[in-house]
């Protein structure tokens, strides 16, 4: 590949839309699942997904299963991701609260189906 190009796509790759959103990590035999949030829904999954295969994951219960079941029993998903905005002053964070705190009414935080 040429340098100009390269440096278009470099260009293009800094200028794009991050992919912000809720997220889910979703165990496909118990049904249990994390929600989340994030500015960056692709790092945030391959963080946790890292940390679960590291043995390093915060959630003891979440991590106890992905030792027991392994890798293939869960999914990783993006539940809803935020749309770019026109508005330069657009506040993404609060519309992310807002999008997690509808996401966690259905699975409650403290339920039997979610592992917060």
């Amino acid at each position: 590949m040429d340098r100009a190009r390269r440096k278009a796509l470099i260009q293009a790759y800094k200028l794009a839309f991050p992919p912000m959103g809720i997220y889910a990590i979703r165990n496909l035999r118990s049904g249990r699942v994390l929600i989340e949030q994030s500015a960056n829904t692709t790092g945030a999954l391959n963080r946790q997904r890292t940390q679960l295969r590291l043995g390093l994951h915060r959630i003891r219960d979440l991590q106890r299963d992905w030792r027991e079941l392994g890798e293939d029993a869960f999914a990783f998903e993006v539940l809803q991701a935020q749309e770019p905005r026109a508005e330069p002053t657009f506040d993404y964070t609060a519309e992310r609260e807002a999008l997690l705190q509808s996401w966690r009414e259905r699975i409650p935080p403290g339920s039997k189906d979610s592992y917060l």
